[in-house]
């Protein structure tokens, strides 16, 4: 390879250099182009505020639960979807325990979590553009709500490599005490689809049926050691919580075992489009510098680029695809109707299939590719990003490649998802709806 001249050695090194020094200055994420804390978001909850703002809204306050149920219908999470967690991991770790838990509910693009007493409603937004943005909304009755943006608090748990390096969702299971305090010594673990149902759900609460199937649920450890081995045999197959806490004091009764399988691979899919978004703006930043200390246009590739591109997408598409999802060996029923409530969300083909069709027998879904297909943060990844997931998923639904890893798919599997998306997913590639299929 010829050398590049002394002049353009100088300005290539000094680009890395100045890269370098930025990066190393503060973390990556704040640093343009992506410049997390200080960017404008554009998600349910800013939009939500725009509409109180405008007087279009109104949150009603109940001297109950607050803005709780007024917030879960403005932003149409479902009830349904409510899981109870006792753990002390959380912004407002004082108010939780065993006898008080903090209640977490979802929908495709936010989180909301609720603490009995609490001074603040937690919200996590997805933003498109940002990934996780966080939000609280006090707890005392106002002429006008206000969400206040959370960062530093927030991202000292949310934006670690256990949310791939980038403003995330984490879900963990942990040995809990009866006051709920975390026994660490013990170890944890980080829950997404792929994580056995053994290791799942430790500090909390779970309702519904799963045959002999084991998990950590609803266990509460009396001391400060966790006996080996360990014997939850009282909080398997539990379906209703009385007794343990009281209930009334919460919108449901329930803590959904569906509605925790369906979120921890929510949250898995969506820390990946952060990553695959921020992946994509990094690398392409990083061009347009390099390219302009070269004299070239800033537009022309870099191999660097198209491996960054590559290998974020690919673990997009891993994640889309349920990779490394261990089978059911019994199945599994909810107890608060969220299976039927997601599913009817549809959207649906002409002979009546989603990605949302639950399995719940031999794995989660019946067609294994991610219904947060659908979702702004994958319609709005940087178009080269986007480019590079639509090809791998091409190439893995029609078994261009024998690679291991998506060994699970059938062909039975493989033509129904494409058949699906081709029904219901707009702005798909042109060789997606030109060729016949597989």
């Amino acid at each position: 390879m010829r050398p590049f001249p002394i002049a353009q050695q100088l300005a290539v090194g000094l680009v890395l250099g100045l890269w370098a020094s930025a990066v190393g200055a503060g973390d990556e994420n704040e640093q343009p182009p992506i410049s997390y804390s200080q960017s404008t978001p554009h998600n349910c909850v800013s939009k939500l505020q725009a509409r109180l703002d405008q007087d279009e809204l109104r949150l009603d306050y109940d001297e109950g639960q607050g803005y709780l149920r007024a917030l879960l219908s403005a932003l149409q999470v479902p009830v349904e979807s409510q899981m109870l967690v006792f753990s002390k991991t959380s912004l407002q770790r004082d108010r939780i325990s065993p006898q008080s838990p903090r209640a977490i509910y979802f929908n495709d693009e936010v989180y909301v979590g609720y603490c009995r007493s609490g001074e603040v409603l937690e919200i996590s937004a997805v933003d498109p553009v940002l990934g996780a943005v966080f939000y609280t909304l006090e707890q005392q009755p106002a002429e006008q709500p206000r969400f206040l943006r959370q960062t530093d608090n927030c991202l000292v748990c949310h934006s670690s490599s256990r949310t791939e390096g980038v403003p995330g969702h984490l879900v963990r299971s942990l040995f809990v005490d009866a006051g709920g305090q975390p026994i660490l010594s013990a170890g944890s673990y980080s829950v997404d689809h792929a994580t056995p149902l053994e290791q799942r759900w430790g500090g909390w609460y779970v309702t519904g049926t799963h045959g002999s199937q084991r998990h950590l649920g609803n266990l509460i450890v009396l001391g400060k050691d966790v006996p080996r081995p360990v014997d939850n045999a009282l909080g398997q197959n539990v379906t209703q919580l009385h007794g343990r806490f009281a209930v009334e004091n919460y919108l449901a009764p329930h803590s959904d075992i569906v509605a925790l399988l369906v979120l921890e691979h929510q949250t898995l899919v969506h820390n990946r489009l952060t990553k695959a978004n921020y992946t994509a703006r990094q690398a392409l930043e990083y061009q347009r510098e390099m390219n302009r200390a070269l004299g070239e246009p800033e537009t022309k590739r870099l191999d660097s680029t198209t491996r960054r591109l590559q290998a974020a997408a690919d673990d997009l598409v891993e994640a889309l695809l349920f990779v490394g999802e261990p089978k059911l060996t019994a199945p599994i029923a909810g107890t608060s109707g969220f299976a039927a409530t997601f599913a009817r969300a549809g959207p649906h083909d002409r002979q009546g299939r989603s990605l949302r069709d639950l399995d719940l027998r031999r794995r989660l879904f019946k067609y294994p590719c991610s219904y947060l297909i659908y979702s702004p943060a994958f319609d709005e990844l940087p178009v080269q990003m986007r480019d590079c997931v639509w090809k791998r998923l091409w190439e893995v639904l029609n078994d261009r490649q024998n690679v291991e890893s998506f060994a699970q798919l059938s062909k039975s599997d493989r033509q129904a998802i494409l058949q699906i998306l081709r029904a219901t997913k707009p702005g798909l590639p042109a060789d997606w709806t030109a060729a016949a299929g597989p």
